[in-house]
């Protein structure tokens, strides 16, 4: 029971913080003209204010891992509780934003999603998706890994979600990419024009090695469970 209470304020946090930052960051377009990203010169303030907003969004990720680090009681359940943070964050500030502003008008609205190390470009709906596992992995484990029952996934489980996570990168960053030679100026200025689903739906796929593992092992512990009461 006080894991479940955990989990609700982990959620209830991250939900918060999520209308904070839509809100800061309507604030931002408006003062620059830019309420929807997708448009020429769709990054202006990275001249005079880009290190402050490249600030502001490593904090943002240093807050999510810290209430992650604070509810849970071990190393895994910690992480989960952070990502956990992270997916419900992340999909509650477009929910929040849809809801302020009118956008995104659609889940295929394209949107900078992060500035970190590169601008990240892509439909609203692609890193909701990514949220969602983390959501579910998250929560899986922040709810069923004890120190005495951990639910642990070997590292060929986790060399593929990185692979997956790294793929992600390379989709979303593609178009910077292509123009980092530029500087800054380019990097400003650049707008894609077709995002490459087949790629990000392999991504996508071997992202959701954790969760499956996980799920997996829970199904035998549930199964054992079972058996021990019949042999009962």
């Amino acid at each position: 029971m006080r894991t479940v209470k955990r989990w609700r304020m982990v959620v209830l946090f991250a939900t918060a913080m999520a209308w904070l930052e839509s809100a800061i960051v309507l604030y931002g377009r408006l003062l620059v003209g830019r309420l929807e990203p997708y448009q020429p010169n769709p990054l202006p303030f990275m001249a005079e204010l880009g290190p402050t907003e490249l600030v502001r969004e490593a904090a943002t990720m240093v807050m999510l891992w810290a209430v992650g680090w604070f509810a849970g009681d071990t190393r895994r359940a910690r992480w989960a509780f952070a990502c956990l943070a992270f997916g419900v964050w992340d999909v509650f500030y477009y929910i929040f934003l849809r809801i302020i502003c009118g956008w995104p008008r659609t889940l295929f609205d394209w949107d900078v999603l992060f500035l970190i190390p590169l601008p990240w470009w892509g439909p609203v709906i692609a890193p909701m998706l990514i949220a969602t596992l983390m959501i579910a992995w998250g929560t899986l484990v922040a709810l069923n890994d004890t120190a005495d029952r951990p639910l642990r996934s070997h590292w060929p489980v986790w060399a593929t979600a990185a692979a997956g996570a790294a793929l992600a990168l390379a989709v979303f960053m593609a178009d910077a990419m292509r123009v980092a030679n530029g500087g800054i100026e380019a990097l400003c200025n650049v707008l894609p024009v077709k995002f490459n689903w087949p790629l990000f739906g392999v991504a996508l796929a071997l992202l959701a090695a954790p969760a499956v593992d996980v799920t997996r092992q829970l199904w035998r512990r549930a199964i054992e469970l079972t058996e021990e009461e019949l042999c009962a």
